[in-house]
């Protein structure tokens, strides 16, 4: 009987898988696998190929030029990503024409993109051997051994390999069209490739216009009025005139202050109800994301990373790319053996003893097979959790996931809602109260269950003295308070994330989220990687825990208009079509051919772009020679066609960054005031740090910056920080920087320490 080839997606994958099959594996010489008695494990490291550049189908194809699109091969050809992933695919394909081996297993990652990884290594062997799958949603020992003993055969999983290869093609084909064509006809407004995709230009839609919203947005004044009233005991508390009605006028607020200072109240109406708030739904990935952004400033990346190790190191947490936030029917037996394993651990032990105790557990909104597609929630596993070997971000990741896997089994939260409707001299105050009387699932999160809330117009929720309908107050004080409307907020990972998840529409119903899914932009298991993609290109940029859009990627989408390349819908429709490949409910030609037509289309209507100018920005007079500097590709100088001016420049690209031109003007501002104080040549500097550089380690900083002349004629922008003064011999600014921010340092980025590797992605 011959042997089995089990290739896994990482070497660490492959290394468990080993360590829960029988017998012993020892490492081969060639350490690209493992061999057991009756098993050979290999793996690929991610990606070991790609679809090919389109150079590899005509020549003439490497220069870019606007006749020869679109390019739409009728078949892909497929090329190693790299020469390491070239030397370990001759190294898996070696082992699978080995005569020994007379079956394959792919153990990628149970999903569309490890479906895809082992199809394209499966494409390019030159043998063709039966296939089985295995489908993992824990790395625990005992998991594992009952997904060996559960294979699926491979054709089963034909659809979810149509889905993954239709994903790919798409992305290329949009992707390498679209942007070629937009940096062909673009070339005289921008420099460089105007990177393009099918989810990372809707992506980048939704924040650049919100952008465009904030920067035209014009704050329009309004007033409200408080009063403070006192009850006999005293008991005092606080009413917002109608309950925060804004007023448009001063005037209109200062009439009621004055008829309503010093006059005495009526408690006219007073309501007391009962309000429930039911326990969160399960996490799946974005839910997480989100919800470890608002809490700890954790960009989406940052979670996935911390989920992902939980996953496949540590074995505490179930897959964590999915888009499930339910569990299966058969996963109920598991339910209070997990919880046990979980109070272990003393600061989860009296939730779980309150789960234990219930004799039936409320599964309603826990259990649901037809919302499980590949994967369920993100949960804990069944093993035991060692937390002290757990980093800081694995141990808030994994707390977040421990509490709201038992919160969903604990009671409602029971709050005691007041309203209060207070009328001093027929003008109406309301004031509204709430006060937690039974914690339920509120008790699993301690401290937490009580939120500190923004202050609205309303007032917001009160801790209120016992009232009595009828009774009279004395009026303390009516004050008139000015108020500013105020701009969008620019979004976070949270929030952007969320609008990927919705194709852009404001949802904030868990429930009507979870049914609008299937149409999202991206999916789970992308979306961290688009956002870091958006920021790689220099479309966007964070500015502590916001996400900004830059100039480049603001112009984009404004010479893009209207353009269905823009439009999140679209992009969450074709993300539903390739979930109906993946079921059986479309077809990849019937995709691919729409995906074909589009691009067409697309490149003729990107050809109307030819000769397009933007427009560049004025910054006054140059703070030399007087000269009017202007904006160009790539930096702002008083050079012109017509005048070489006096050589002063200020570069645009700075460690990963485009300086805008609120930057740059302060820059020539501060120098133009350093000369008139009689400074010869004189030091530009900004007042605060700027956000958004990037370490060539990936790491993302801030820091102030410098301007100064470094010979005759010559301007230099520098870091202006006392660890970017002398860096080390041999080493940059930006990793003297990126050693910084890895301490926590002056350049580091708010909520963004840890060390981030970008992998540059091939599509998006």
């Amino acid at each position: 009987m011959g042997k089995t080839l089990v290739i896994a997606e990482k070497p660490s994958v492959a290394r468990d898988l080993a360590a829960a099959l029988p017998g012993s594996f020892k490492a081969a010489k060639e350490k690209t696998h493992l061999v057991g008695d009756d098993y050979v494990i290999t793996w690929a490291v991610g990606h070991l190929v790609g679809l090919a550049e389109p150079d590899a189908y005509d020549p003439k194809l490497k220069k870019w030029r606007y006749a020869d699109l679109p390019i739409i091969p009728e078949e892909f050809k497929l090329v190693p990503n790299d020469d390491r992933a070239a030397k370990q695919l001759r190294a898996i394909h070696k082992l699978m024409a080995d005569e020994e081996v007379d079956g394959i297993i792919n153990a990628c990652d149970a999903g569309r993109e490890g479906e895809l990884i082992f199809a394209y290594v499966y494409d390019t062997a030159k043998v063709k051997k039966p296939v089985q799958r295995l489908w993992l949603s824990s790395m625990t020992k005992s998991a594992i051994s009952e997904a060996f003993g559960q294979l699926r055969d491979g054709e089963e999983m034909k659809a979810l390999e149509a889905a993954a290869r239709s994903r790919s093609e798409a992305d290329w084909v949009v992707g390498m069209n679209a942007t070629r064509a937009a940096s062909i006809r673009l070339r005289a407004a921008f420099d460089g490739a105007v990177s393009l995709g099918r989810v990372q230009t809707p992506t980048l839609a939704l924040v650049a216009r919100r952008e465009e919203e904030i920067r035209n947005f014009k704050p329009e004044p309004y007033w409200l009025v408080e009063a403070r009233f006192e009850a006999t005991g005293p008991r005092n508390y606080s009413g917002r005139y109608l309950g925060g009605k804004r007023l448009p006028a001063a005037d209109d607020a200062q009439a009621i202050v004055d008829a309503c200072s010093g006059q005495p109240g009526e408690i006219t109406k007073l309501e007391r109800k009962e309000e429930r708030e039911r326990p969160q739904l399960l996490y799946d990935l974005t839910s997480l994301q989100r919800h470890a952004n608002t809490l700890y400033g954790f960009s989406a990346r940052r979670t996935l990373s911390a989920a992902q190790r939980l996953y496949e190191e540590h074995k505490a947490l179930t897959y964590p790319r999915t888009n499930s936030r339910f569990l299966t029917g058969d996963m109920i037996a598991e339910i209070k053996p997990i919880v046990s394993l979980v109070g272990h651990n003393p600061q989860y032990r009296r939730a779980s003893e309150y789960v234990l105790a219930l004799d039936r557990l409320p599964l309603g909104r826990v259990v649901n097979d037809k919302k499980v597609q590949d994967h369920h929630a993100i949960i804990p596993t069944r093993s035991e959790h060692d937390l002290g070997r757990m980093g800081q971000d694995e141990l808030k990741v994994y707390d977040l996931v421990a509490k709201r896997f038992m919160a969903i089994f604990h009671p409602e939260a029971v709050y005691d809602r007041t309203r209060v409707e207070t009328t001093v001299a027929e003008q109406v105050f309301r004031t509204s109260g709430r006060r937690l009387v039974e914690p339920g699932w509120k008790s699993v999160y301690g401290e937490e269950a009580e939120t500190p809330r923004a202050d609205d117009d309303t007032g917001g929720d009160q801790l209120l003295p016992k009232l009595d309908e009828g009774e009279r107050v004395e009026t303390l004080s009516v004050e008139s308070m000015r108020k500013e409307t105020q701009p969008p907020r620019r979004f976070s990972d949270a929030s952007l994330l969320g609008a990927m998840e919705t194709a852009g529409k404001d949802v904030e119903d868990a429930e009507l989220r979870e049914a609008m899914k299937d149409s999202g932009i991206g999916t789970p298991a992308t979306r961290a990687a688009i956002i870091e993609r958006l920021v790689d290109v220099g479309y966007i940029e964070r500015e502590g825990r916001s996400l900004m859009a830059t100039e480049k990627g603001i112009q984009v989408i404004r010479l893009l208009g209207a353009h269905p390349l823009t439009s999140a819908e679209l992009t969450g429709d074709w993300e539903r079509r390739l979930g109906l490949i993946e079921h059986g409910g479309d077809t990849r030609p019937a995709f691919m051919g729409d995906i074909a037509k589009f691009v067409t289309e697309t490149v003729q209507e990107l050809d109307k772009l030819k000769g397009v100018r933007i427009e560049r920005a004025k910054l006054g007079p140059c703070p030399v020679c007087g000269r009017e500097i202007a904006e160009n590709r790539k930096g702002y100088s008083c050079w012109s066609r017509e005048d070489p001016g006096c050589g002063f420049v200020i570069w645009k690209r700075k460690a990963g960054k485009m300086l805008p031109v609120a930057v740059a003007k302060e820059l020539i501002e501060s120098l133009r005031q350093s000369r008139e104080r009689g400074e010869d040549p004189g030091v530009g500097r900004t007042a605060k740090p700027v956000t958004g550089f990037r370490s060539r380690a990936g790491r993302t900083f801030r820091a102030k910056l410098r301007l100064e002349s470094v010979e005759e004629g010559k301007w230099r922008v520098e870091f202006d920080e006392e660890w970017a003064k002398e860096p080390p011999k041999g080493e940059s600014e930006e990793e003297r920087a990126e050693a910084e921010a890895a301490k926590g340092g002056p350049g580091a980025q708010n909520g963004d320490l840890a060390p981030e590797t970008v992998a540059p992605a091939r599509s998006a």
